[in-house]
């Protein structure tokens, strides 16, 4: 197969991993090494930043190697937590690597989008090289910041290799974390190759088939990105620091403004614009402007998550957060509303559920449309009960076999019921010159 999963734009995904270098280019190299000292300093990292567990045993490690390229795919599974989106994997893989890809000056070397990592790392190590500095007047300036990042830089070498050309590069694939990624599936090759992703032979993770499921089923499910629910789930997030330009940058509803459900900074509104409407009455109260900065829609469970910008009240602490916001999650299916946050105090909190406005639910709208069924429209534009008993034809009524044949249906209902019954009592299968014969009959009449 050449198959591929799409990782779309928004959608809550696992944290996941493409790895590869030219073997030819980097004969000293470990390639399992590489994967399980990976593998141990992400594990450090979730904990220290979000305080998840996370093993070997979390991780499905799929291979795609060849004899000329190192190839894999790593899907962390962790239990009942995912990243918002790929793009808020990306913004964590790139601040947990900034050690080796950062300047002397404190900025970051790397210019994603622009330039290839190849590129981007053989322009530190130029920088590097131009702006040293006299070891000693390094060691007095250093903070324990500074010098936790240059220990943090040394362990992070193994990550360094070389491409086909021998320039720098990186064995972590930094460019597979954008809008709508192709994603190449479990069993699968590129086009052309023969080189499929397989379970690789160190892989620790143990695929648990559910009833009904079998293992490979499994392992293919495990391998998805976005194979998760909302539901239940831990969302991490990795946000940039606020600049100006960040500052002066539009939600997707601007506080005080009237609501234009068309187009606003480019954010279109939900496909439910009267519960975008709802959701801004709740954040907008006691003298808090508060707007949708953007929203989610996740279609397997009818659920609506909006993130809320400048209204931070959260039912868990019974106050405003200082600096992480909340989200108001819409259940069209049940018809409820309630809050959740991104703060790590209130992690796995949601809030109790409150009813949505009976005008904004599909169950009172379906009733609306139910009660306009109970009308009909003359040429005329007079507008009368359709189910008035005056209007019943008095021939229809009176004919015999009821209001079945008015549509002259009633001899085929008796006729479909004694064809049921002749079959249920005939076990045996019907041959096709029989079904012919049937159907040439039933044209014949």
């Amino acid at each position: 197969m050449h198959c591929y999963e799409v990782i779309p734009e928004g959608a809550i995904c696992k944290l996941y991993f493409d790895l590869e270098f030219h073997k030819p280019s980097n004969k000293g190299a470990d390639g399992k090494d590489m994967v399980s000292s990976l593998i141990q300093y992400v594990c450090d990292k979730l904990m220290e930043v979000y305080g998840i567990e996370c093993s070997t045993n979390n991780v499905l490690n799929l291979d795609s190697s060849t004899e000329e390229k190192f190839s894999r795919h790593l899907i962390f599974n962790l239990q009942s937590v995912a990243f918002k989106d790929n793009i808020h994997v990306g913004r964590f893989i790139h601040a947990i690597l900034q050690p080796l890809l950062h300047t002397p000056t404190g900025g970051s070397c790397l210019d994603v989008g622009r330039t290839s990592v190849a590129e981007n790392i053989e322009r530190c190590r130029s920088h590097a090289a131009s702006v040293g500095t006299p070891a000693k007047t390094a060691d007095m300036a250093e903070s324990p910041k500074t010098k936790r990042r240059k220990l943090e830089e040394k362990d992070l070498t193994f990550l360094q290799v070389k491409n086909k050309d021998g320039r720098g590069g990186l064995f972590v694939d930094l460019g597979v974390y954008t809008k709508n990624r192709n994603f190449r599936l479990y069993k699968s090759s590129k086009v052309g190759k023969n080189a499929a992703f397989t379970v690789a032979d160190d892989n620790k993770f143990i695929a648990k088939p559910e009833k009904g499921i079998s293992v490979e089923e499994s392992v293919f499910l495990a391998s998805l990105v976005c194979n998760l629910s909302f539901t239940g789930q831990r969302i991490l997030t990795w946000d940039v620091p606020e600049t100006k330009d960040a500052k002066t940058s539009r939600p997707l509803y601007q506080p005080g403004s009237d609501i234009n459900p068309d187009s606003l900074s480019g954010c279109l509104s939900s496909p439910h614009q009267e519960v975008d409407r709802f959701v801004l009455t709740v954040v907008r109260k006691d003298g808090v402007h508060g707007a949708i900065r953007r929203w989610n829609y996740f279609a397997a469970d009818q659920l609506l998550v909006y993130d809320i910008a400048k209204y931070r009240w959260c039912e868990n602490v019974e106050r405003f957060h200082k600096s992480n916001n909340i989200m108001i999650v819409v259940d069209l299916k049940e018809e409820v509303w309630y809050q959740k946050c991104h703060d790590p105090e209130c992690k796995n909190f949601r809030s109790s559920s409150h009813p949505l406005p009976p005008e904004i639910c599909v169950s009172y709208i379906m009733t609306l449309d139910d009660e306009d069924q109970a009308y009909l429209m003359d040429d005329a534009g007079n507008i009368e009960p359709s189910q008035a008993p005056n209007r019943v034809p008095q021939s229809a009524a009176s004919r015999e076999g009821g209001s079945a044949d008015v549509w002259g249906d009633g001899r085929d209902d008796q006729d479909f019921l004694q064809s049921l019954d002749d079959f249920e009592q005939h076990t045996e299968d019907i041959s096709d010159q029989l079904l012919l014969k049937c159907m040439a009959d039933f044209d014949s009449q």
